[in-house]
């Protein structure tokens, strides 16, 4: 008797592949969560250093300051942590593993939204560690504007990470060129959205520019959420700098690594 063995074709989709390569991705970070740890030491010592400062510039408690400062540290840790996770795909593509996942059975497309997805668990966890610091302290967030926030941190995430990803194939083996883009976008933008120190008294100039800051409005959105304040119009407006950022990124990214396929 003859037997004709099984040859069917598994073909991409979008959803399963994705899933699969969320899963490939998280498995590093499961493995090492003192990563996870280690990346909070900057976010911190903003935290220790710039909290002082502020208490010292404004004249009032710690409590209240920590109720305008943390908001605008969890989203350093999203500039600080999303924005530098294409320099992984560079080491990859530089080692040859990203040319073996392309010759996989893959959607192009969930090679990109799968690690952009991946960025959540990481800014989750490090928030919510950040909010437990800052608990002893005086600083309160209200539990409903805790869990928007921490939303509207991932879609904001997913947006940043993939224009990052972006960034590693556009400047693929060359790592000094994509550590000097990064690092010329990150301070700036961090700096021109208030989150170290208040810009209402600052220059015309400054002002304007944060005005087109979309991490502005992200930084606006979180302080009246963990507020409370969950109707407010920064609410609003910050959600739709998180949605159209990560439209962007996802349509940036997904069209550059077709195109590196």
């Amino acid at each position: 008797m003859t037997t004709v063995a099984d040859t069917r074709i598994v073909r991409p989709h979008l959803a399963r592949d994705t899933w699969n390569v969320l899963i490939r991705e998280l498995k590093p970070v499961v493995r090492d969560p003192f990563s996870l740890i280690f990346s909070l030491v900057q976010p911190l010592v903003f935290l220790g250093l710039f909290g002082p400062l502020l208490v010292a510039q404004s004249g009032q408690v710690l409590a209240s300051t920590l109720q305008w400062f943390v908001p605008g540290v969890l989203v350093m840790i999203v500039l600080f942590g999303t924005g530098a996770t294409g320099s992984n795909l560079q080491y990859e593509m530089m080692t040859g593993s990203h040319e073996r996942t392309l010759v996989a059975p893959l959607s192009r497309s969930s090679l990109l939204i799968g690690r952009a997805l991946k960025e959540i668990a990481p800014i989750v966890a490090q928030a919510l560690l950040i909010v437990a610091i800052a608990l002893p302290f005086g600083f309160r967030a209200h539990l409903l504007g805790l869990f928007a926030g921490l939303a509207l941190l991932a879609v904001f995430g997913i947006g940043l990470g993939a224009l990052s990803y972006s960034l590693a194939l556009a400047t693929k083996q060359h790592e000094w060129l994509f550590w000097g883009v990064q690092q010329s976008l990150i301070f700036p933008l961090l700096i021109l959205s208030g989150v170290l120190l208040p810009l209402e008294g600052g220059p015309a100039w400054m002002r304007a520019v944060a005005a087109v800051n979309p991490v502005t409005y992200v930084v606006d959105a979180e302080r009246a959420l963990l507020t409370g304040s969950l109707g407010a119009s920064d609410v609003l407006w910050g959600w739709v700098a998180a949605v159209a950022l990560a439209a962007i990124g996802l349509a940036v990214g997904v069209r550059a690594i077709r195109r590196s396929s």
